[in-house]
């Protein structure tokens, strides 16, 4: 008998007001042919003014619940991937938990930027096969428009805000490739690159600060590294592009998007889109494009499914699952 980690649930929130590319027309030296093409953004959710990013992560949660048919105390820890929490502490986490009603167990933090939800999935993994956690929930949540400069082009068009929610619970496998649940991870990072995309304020300096990026440099290191870690992430198991059902990678951009699965050998009709509709939602992008995907009618049980991010760090990383 091998323990896997399967999933239970899936859930998402998106913030109620949705802005047009055209919208930034009006402030910017831009347009909506301009962010299309570059990008393939057409419009984004942004979170209303008092609105953060526990209150969205909970609303992920409790949709991942109903979706999984489980109770708050049916959990034994949460994981909160996010770079944009409300408070530098207490943890996103706990806030959720308390908010949830969950009396019991543990919930932390995880903060990988973009790649987060692929960092708080391979410890959750972890956790459930090191028999620490039977079920864990696992939420990406961002307000990125919080730390934007609205007077950048080259980035305050391609973020927004959102929440996703993912709940993995243990169950027995074969120990094979047929079995559900997470097959295998790959985590990376190097620090090197840190000056290439990141927060020009924080804690250090007593400022939130605005995110800064070299946007030529973050794609070129994107392509190459996102194709690999998911190459890795299956050579690890035995299979190869040929095997996978869907592709659900980070949602940053389409140009990114479609280079990863040229170079994995897949068509783009085996890969979940919804940057044009989200923008780049951070470490949320993935659990809400695996709960649109699910909603859509893509993703369903038995596909084998591959998701790869790559954020500020530079760290990034990929994990294999059966749905």
């Amino acid at each position: 008998m091998t323990v896997r980690a399967v999933v239970a649930g899936v859930g998402h929130y998106l913030p109620d007001r949705i802005v047009p590319n055209s919208e930034f027309e009006v402030s910017l030296d831009t347009s909506d042919e301009w962010i299309r093409s570059r990008s393939g953004i057409e419009r984004r959710h942004i979170a209303a003014p008092g609105q953060t990013t526990s209150d969205m992560a909970i609303r992920a949660a409790r949709a991942a619940l109903a979706d999984a048919g489980l109770e708050p105390d049916d959990l034994d820890a949460i994981i909160v991937a996010t770079s944009t929490a409300d408070f530098t502490f207490p943890s996103a986490a706990t806030m959720v938990q308390a908010e949830l009603g969950m009396t019991k167990g543990f919930a932390f933090d995880v903060q990988a930027v973009c790649a987060g939800f692929i960092y708080a999935l391979s410890n959750a993994n972890a956790l459930i096969l090191s028999g620490q956690a039977r079920r864990v929930l696992i939420i990406g949540a961002e307000t990125f428009s919080k730390i934007m400069d609205w007077t950048d082009r080259s980035t305050c068009v391609l973020f927004g805000d959102g929440a996703g929610a993912l709940i993995l619970d243990t169950a027995e496998g074969d120990g094979t490739t047929s079995d559900r649940g997470v097959l295998s991870t790959d985590l990376n990072s190097d620090g090197r690159y840190r000056d290439i995309l990141y927060v020009d304020g924080g804690v250090s300096t007593q400022t939130t600060g605005f995110l800064r990026m070299e946007g030529k440099e973050v794609f070129r290191h994107a392509v190459e590294k996102l194709a690999a870690t998911a190459t890795t992430a299956l050579e690890k198991v035995g299979l190869t592009g040929a095997d996978v059902d869907w592709v659900v990678p980070h949602q940053a951009n389409i140009r990114i998007i479609a280079g990863t699965a040229k170079k994995l050998g897949l068509p783009m009709d085996r890969v979940v889109v919804t940057v044009q509709d989200h923008g780049n939602t951070s470490a949320a992008s993935i659990p809400l494009a695996l709960s649109v995907g699910k909603e859509r009618g893509q993703i369903k049980r038995g596909d084998l499914v591959v998701t790869e991010a790559i954020g500020g760090g530079l760290a990034w990383g990929a994990v294999v699952l059966r749905w």
